[in-house]
């Protein structure tokens, strides 16, 4: 009787996608610049601040409202989150038919922000409790839908800001994920008190790597170095990621002479491979072990970043681009199963919150960095020279790690053994 009352923890995982489609859909801003330039004469730097300041507002609300999320659970998060992130999508139509810059920032930049925030922890912080025996491909799923966004917005965006005004397109955009966050956080819930997927026995497993470091709470994790590095890691993925993709299609327009259809197609395409990055990495970092991964990603992304600015070549520049954005995106998928592997699963969703500020403060460092080298040198390529020395940290970082883990686990291990 008491199983038939338990719900479809794969029909929980769709429902979590939806909500992360609409709000990654902010992904594809980069569709908005040229049009706002052009019709207000904005600068790069001043419309980008938009997107910078959602991703801000992002991080800010993820790392502060999560005690919100698990006070009131999924539901009314996922409920508040539509709200937020509808009005602030549909509100930016306002600002735009008043030509105010600062109404957009507060509609799309802190409104919008705020949603995005809430929406996006409330379904990671679930399905790492529906999916306990897959623990990476659980937070690739929930953080998947995130990605794969920027496929379905940007060219509906192109098609509306050409057909209707970019007016007219958010008020569109706004009330249709509305209702689709809305339907989709109607479904969503945590799993029953002691719930355990059929077959799943934690204690049968002898594999000292598959077991948690420790089981802390988010106070006593910022007590440890492991969680500053993985800040520092998290922070410069998303610093560099972030700055490519919001200026992907002036990028590609300016880089190898991309005409406007094409490149918001690409940036349409290269949303694939960021949300197949997170369900591909997150996936396979069950298997290879999160600190192997991100050492992967700071590597392949130290040579792509000196490569892109030096290419005129359309396939070499497509194909850096598609692995840039599978990295960025698996950084966010594995993080928070990275998180549990270091902290333990106790206080995952408070922990994963307070890491997201990185992510916040990338928001506002990557794009207006490469907005600025832009009005400065007329030219986004020149800012991916220094975001691969950022990487070159990174991959030093990453190594600190792995030498940490490895030396408490040695000691978790001779504990055991004494």
């Amino acid at each position: 009787m008491a199983k038939r009352k338990v719900k479809n923890r794969w029909l929980i995982a769709l429902c979590a996608v939806g909500i992360h489609i609409s709000i990654g859909s902010v992904y594809a801003w980069s569709n908005f610049t040229t049009p706002l330039s052009d019709e207000f004469g904005w600068s790069a730097s001043q419309v980008q601040l938009t997107f910078s300041l959602a991703i801000l507002f992002l991080g800010l609300s993820a790392a502060f409202l999560g005690w919100f999320v698990e006070k009131y659970g999924p539901r009314v998060a996922g409920i508040t989150a539509a709200i937020f992130f509808g009005i602030g999508v549909a509100g930016s139509g306002i600002a735009v038919n008043v030509g105010s810059l600062w109404l957009l920032y507060v509609f799309y930049g802190v409104l919008g922000g705020i949603g995005l925030g809430v929406g996006y922890i409330a379904p990671v912080s679930t399905l790492v409790k529906w999916f306990p025996d897959k623990r990476g491909l659980a937070t690739g799923m929930a953080i998947m839908g995130f990605g794969f966004a920027a496929a379905i917005a940007s060219p509906v965006m192109d098609y509306l800001i050409s057909s209707a005004g970019i007016a007219a397109t958010f008020y569109t955009l706004g009330i249709s994920y509305f209702i689709i966050m809305i339907l989709s956080s109607l479904y969503i819930s945590r799993p029953p008190e002691g719930w355990k997927p059929d077959g799943y026995n934690p204690e049968e497993s002898e594999d000292s790597e598959s077991q948690d470091l420790a089981q802390l709470t988010a106070k006593e994790s910022l007590k440890t170095r492991r969680f500053y590095y993985l800040w520092i890691m998290l922070f410069i993925n998303v610093t560099c990621g972030i700055a490519v993709i919001s200026a992907a299609k002036p990028l590609a327009e300016g880089s190898i002479g991309m005409s406007t259809a094409a490149a918001a197609t690409l940036v349409g395409i290269m949303g694939i491979f960021n949300g197949a990055g997170r369900i591909g990495w997150a996936s396979a970092s069950d298997f290879l072990g999160r600190g192997n991964t991100y050492l992967t990603f700071f590597v392949l992304q130290i040579i792509l970043f000196v490569v892109v600015p030096f290419t005129s070549q359309a396939w070499i520049f497509v194909a850096a681009l598609a692995i840039i954005y599978t990295c960025y995106g698996g950084g966010f998928a594995t993080m928070p199963a990275f998180i549990g592997d270091l902290f333990g699963t106790k206080e995952l969703g408070a922990i994963h919150g307070y890491i997201l500020t990185a992510w916040a403060a990338a928001g506002l460092v990557g794009p207006l960095f490469s907005a600025w080298m832009e009005d400065t040198t007329g030219s986004y390529e020149n800012s991916l020279i220094y975001f691969a020395g950022m990487f070159v940290i990174a991959l030093v970082v990453s190594i600190l790690t792995k030498m940490d883990e490895k030396q408490k686990r040695e000691k978790l291990k001779q504990s055991k053994s004494a």
